[in-house]
């Protein structure tokens, strides 16, 4: 079972990962949180037991991740990574449907508006249809919808 973790704690438990002497103050520039947030933050990851802070001196700090904090990093990060996996599956289906369908109407170039994650899966999608990618937003118009694609004009 993965234990619930919110993003700040797992965004902070990924900071001191990379770095166990992090400062509060650099904890939230890199995070965009306010430093009583983070302070606040690190108290409850130390009685979760995720973390564990040492003395270096009387003004410094280390942050280390416990056993069971390295546990819940790990989930977390395995556990985005099965989701990305998902979501890029579903995304693919769709794209090659997508793609299908255009050649079966005689379509044979697209052009791709946007430039993103999602418009990368469907570009490597129509490339391997044999679909031509165009640099002009002429005849059959691509886009991603969030979900999914949409055609926006077939000429």
């Amino acid at each position: 079972m993965t234990t619930k973790i919110k993003p700040h704690e797992y965004a902070l438990l990924d900071e001191i990962a990379q770095d166990s002497l992090v400062t509060q103050a650099n904890l939230s520039k890199r995070l965009g949180i306010a430093v009583g947030s983070v302070n606040w933050y690190i108290k409850r990851l130390i009685v979760r037991g995720w973390i564990k802070v040492s003395h270096l001196d009387r003004t410094r700090l280390q942050y280390d991740l416990t056993p069971e904090g390295m546990k819940i990093f790990t989930q977390r990060a395995m556990s985005y990574a099965r989701d990305s996996l998902q979501v890029y599956s579903v995304l693919r289906e769709k794209a090659k449907t997508l793609a299908i369908d255009l050649k079966q109407t005689g379509v044979q170039r697209v052009y791709l508006n946007g430039d993103d994650q999602m418009m990368d899966i469907l570009r490597l999608t129509c490339l391997e249809a044999g679909l031509e990618i165009s640099d002009l937003p002429e005849g059959c118009v691509l886009e991603a919808d969030g979900r999914g694609y949409r055609v926006l004009n077939l000429k």
